[in-house]
């Protein structure tokens, strides 16, 4: 039998779905195998036990049983929240992308750029015309200096293009882990692109953030978990650090209502009040879009037929 690639990629932002003109790309990239797109669980699981490719945002334990010809489980997410691989039987290679890094770094290099050049900032008190505050506030982002705090592809991706900014960077993995506190001293930006499945939770939390000098912003772009948000809103609310973009969070939101602010009052700041719903000061909240493109889902197909998985 022919190699059956099954595509599951629905998602509620477009650009995280697989339409018509991504199916045809995929298709041209394996003229061999047959390509079939479903947009249900039902018909995906009626569909699976012919897979011998299958391309998902989740995937459950028991749903192995019934894909007997399956060898390759892919997923697009970088995460692997939502994905059984744990329990992928022998000879079944499970795939988590990569290729978020270049994205994503062009979204964390805008934000550093734009702080850096007072985009973001507001004179400290009323009365105060910007030309006069921000000709002492702004500053270059070449000559800074990043710490960044889970050195894997995304990591790498974001360091490489903020040193092509001209910023100096320090990567930090599960190898040399030990040293960033030291390091987190002198860091102008304080960059997060951590898993949440390798023991994260607060990583980020009051001690380390004591170690951050006042001029430095925090950037995470990894998982929610890893930062102590009420720990970080202090901060910020009493000047102990001079920003942050957060756009992952420990609850995020489905919409900015009143009835999701209740539900994600748990993301802790202390006061009960999520730090994404607003007046946190100095925070840039972003709704998880740091890997927002139009092509998103091609790069994923392009990056499994690169690796061979195709």
């Amino acid at each position: 039998m022919n190699s059956l690639v099954l595509v599951w990629l629905q998602w509620p932002e477009e650009c995280f779905r697989a339409g018509d003109g991504d199916i045809v790309y995929l298709a041209s990239l394996v003229p061999e195998a047959s390509v079939v797109a479903v947009s249900s669980e039902e018909d995906f699981l009626r569909r699976l036990p012919e897979a011998t490719h299958v391309v998902v945002w989740s995937f459950k334990a028991e749903w192995y049983a019934l894909a007997g010809r399956m060898k390759v489980l892919a997923t697009p997410a970088a995460g692997r929240e939502l994905v059984a691989w744990r329990s992928a039987p022998p000879g079944v290679t499970v795939h988590f992308g990569g290729f978020h890094g270049e994205i994503m770094a062009e979204s964390v290099a805008a934000f550093c750029l734009a702080w850096a050049r007072g985009f973001f900032r507001r004179p400290p008190e009323t009365g105060i015309w910007p030309r006069q505050w921000l000709g002492g506030s702004c500053y270059t982002l070449a000559g800074t200096r990043a710490v960044v705090a889970g050195y894997g592809r995304i990591g790498r991706a974001v360091g490489a293009k903020l040193t092509a900014l001209g910023v100096e960077v320090l990567g930090f993995g599960r190898s040399n882990i030990a040293d960033l506190p030291r390091a987190a001293e002198s860091a102008d930006w304080f960059v997060m692109a951590l898993p949440s499945d390798t023991g994260t939770d607060d990583f980020l939390d009051s001690s380390l953030i004591a170690r951050l000098p006042p001029r430095c912003v925090v950037v995470n772009v990894g998982r929610g978990n890893a930062v102590d948000e009420s720990a970080l809103r202090s901060a910020l609310a009493s000047g102990r650090i001079a920003g942050a973009y957060l756009d992952v969070f420990k609850n995020e939101p489905t919409c900015l209502s009143a009835g999701s602010a209740a539900r994600g009052a748990s993301a802790a700041t202390g006061d009960g009040d999520p730090i994404w719903a607003g007046g946190c000061p100095n925070l840039v909240a972003m709704p998880h879009s740091a890997a927002f493109s139009p092509d998103y889902i091609k790069r994923a197909f392009k990056e499994l037929k690169d690796e061979g998985l195709l």
